[in-house]
């Protein structure tokens, strides 16, 4: 049986040395980044600016040079490609997509690493922090 192929896009957003993590409701309320499915004849900086005002309602600068991929397989029956791009906040007002998202949170970046459900997700947030830090 072959995989289904998806592929979601988002943002890391850093702010102050922070970064912003949510919950997700649909997956046993793991913590992410904001991201979500390319819909059709969106290119993927669309979707992730998109994404990220449906879930949190902010408004962000992406950083186009810096794209960092995940793939993981989902449930044995999709195989998952999430891209995601370092943004940075435009405004402040965070309003959350109560219908996905539980919870959000500006976290240190230890902290984050330690919120993180999956490992790709925080070996993906350690690669943000050594290029930011460069």
């Amino acid at each position: 049986m072959s995989l289904i192929k998806e592929k979601s896009c988002g943002c890391i957003i850093i702010k102050d040395n922070k970064v912003l993590l949510v919950c997700e409701k649909r997956r046993n309320n793991f913590w992410g980044f904001p991201k979500g499915h390319i819909e059709h004849g969106e290119s993927e900086v669309e979707t992730a600016l998109r994404e990220v005002k449906e879930e949190v309602g902010l408004d962000v600068e992406i950083f186009k040079d810096k794209r960092y991929i995940i793939n993981y397989i989902v449930d044995n029956r999709i195989d998952k490609t999430s891209v995601f791009y370092l943004a940075k906040p435009k405004n402040e007002k965070i309003t959350i997509q109560e219908s996905e998202i539980a919870d959000v949170r500006w976290c240190e970046f230890y902290e984050a690493l330690d919120l993180l459900t999956y490992d790709n997700s925080k070996e993906m947030l350690k690669k943000v922090i050594e290029d930011i830090e460069l």
